[in-house]
């Protein structure tokens, strides 16, 4: 029997609770060994939070994370949060509420800033995004508002080695600097690895157009980017990497106003794709090389004859020796410009007719099996 996955809770609950204790002992409470927190999902978050400096002016508590048996960088990192008594004038770097007033939220070390637009977060203030924004608001304000205290307070978010764990994550690509997001929408964190890289893909995207890019750039991953790289003189700076998701990439980018755009791969996963399968991962099925087959026998018809070429291309063990056979008949690429064709028509059909990708498939051993369109006047060769 498979082993049901454990939840853990987000980067935003482990502040929250981190805040509640924080800010109780600031006003004069004792120190406090657990924080209970209610979280957007309704449960209610039952963790240990501990006291880590304290002074006449302010206090630190953390919380260390756990992220159940999510493959999250932050898992058994320390989320801290220091509380103090603020000045009468807030910064405006400070974020404030009006629903919470004289309750300031602030990031410190290891909590990345913004340069960028796009994100819930303004330019110039700390990656703090507003669920657990809120979260840390309502967690303070308890603490506060039981023990009679209405001084300002700020409260301040730190991840000791943030800026060190933040180079392992999308997060240099969308503008955050200086270490990680504070993050959450539901406070639990569900082992849901799929669930959170589309949310990436989503996020990248939206950041493109917001920036009023007109001509995006898609690669599955590391391959197609060093071959963009490399052997196109593209670089992804202004791309996204859609790992195994197809379908769901290319509807965001329709979705987000994009009309045209670049798709580059590897053979190995576009194959799929121009055969209609919507997530490359081998785990949905593995059909390349009957795919591969099919676009043979439409691209040079008389080779539907020759089942010696048709059985030793199903019985290829990777795409790369497939194409070698088609090499050593001289139809590669004709094979490959018709499957990178329908490529394009299945993104045509998977976006409404909404969204036409130039394509380029390669093969690390060959180079380019097939191109459809005329990406920005380029002759691919």
């Amino acid at each position: 029997m498979e082993k049901k996955l454990r939840s853990g809770y987000t980067t935003g609950t482990c502040a929250a609770a981190a805040a509640q204790a924080a800010v109780w002992r600031l006003c004069g409470g004792e120190v406090r060994s657990r924080a209970e927190i209610l979280t957007r999902k309704g449960a209610v978050a039952r963790l240990s939070t501990a006291l880590l400096e304290e002074t006449d002016s302010w206090v630190r508590f953390g919380v260390v994370k756990d992220a159940g048996d999510d493959p999250d960088v932050t898992d058994g990192a320390l989320i801290c949060v220091r509380a103090e008594r603020a000045g009468s004038i807030p910064s405006p770097c400070w974020y404030a509420s009006e629903d919470h007033p004289g309750i300031y939220i602030d990031g410190g070390e290891g909590v990345g800033r913004v340069t960028r637009p796009g994100l819930s977060c303004p330019v110039g203030k700390a990656a703090i995004t507003p669920m657990p924004r809120g979260m840390i608001w309502e967690a303070a304000e308890q603490a506060r508002r039981s023990l009679g205290y209405e001084a300002p307070i700020l409260v301040t978010v730190e991840i000791p080695g943030g800026s060190e764990l933040a180079e392992r994550t999308f997060n240099g690509k969308l503008g955050i600097l200086g270490g990680l997001s504070v993050l959450g929408t539901t406070g639990i964190v569900e082992p849901m690895s799929e669930a959170a890289l589309i949310a990436t893909i989503r996020l990248e995207l939206h950041m493109k157009a917001v920036e009023g890019c007109t001509y995006p750039v898609i690669t599955p991953g590391n391959y197609g980017e060093a071959f963009l790289r490399d052997q196109l003189g593209i670089s992804l700076e202004q791309g996204v990497k859609c790992s195994n998701f197809v379908r769901e990439t290319v509807t965001c980018m329709a979705d987000e106003g994009f009309r045209r755009g670049l798709f580059a791969g590897h053979v190995g996963k576009l194959i799929k794709a121009a055969g209609g399968v919507e997530n490359t991962h081998s785990r949905y099925g593995d059909r390349r090389m009957e795919i591969l087959w099919d676009c043979v026998r439409q691209a040079v018809p008389e080779t539907e004859e020759d089942g010696s070429l048709g059985q030793r291309i199903l019985g290829a063990n990777t795409t790369e020796e497939a194409l070698g056979l088609l090499e050593e008949r001289g139809i590669r690429r004709q094979t490959g410009d018709l499957a990178a064709a329908l490529l394009q028509e299945q993104i045509l059909q998977w976006t409404g007719g909404r969204l036409k990708l130039d394509i380029v498939m390669f093969s690390s051993e060959l180079g380019i099996f097939g191109t459809a369109g005329n990406p920005e006047g380029r002759n691919w060769k």
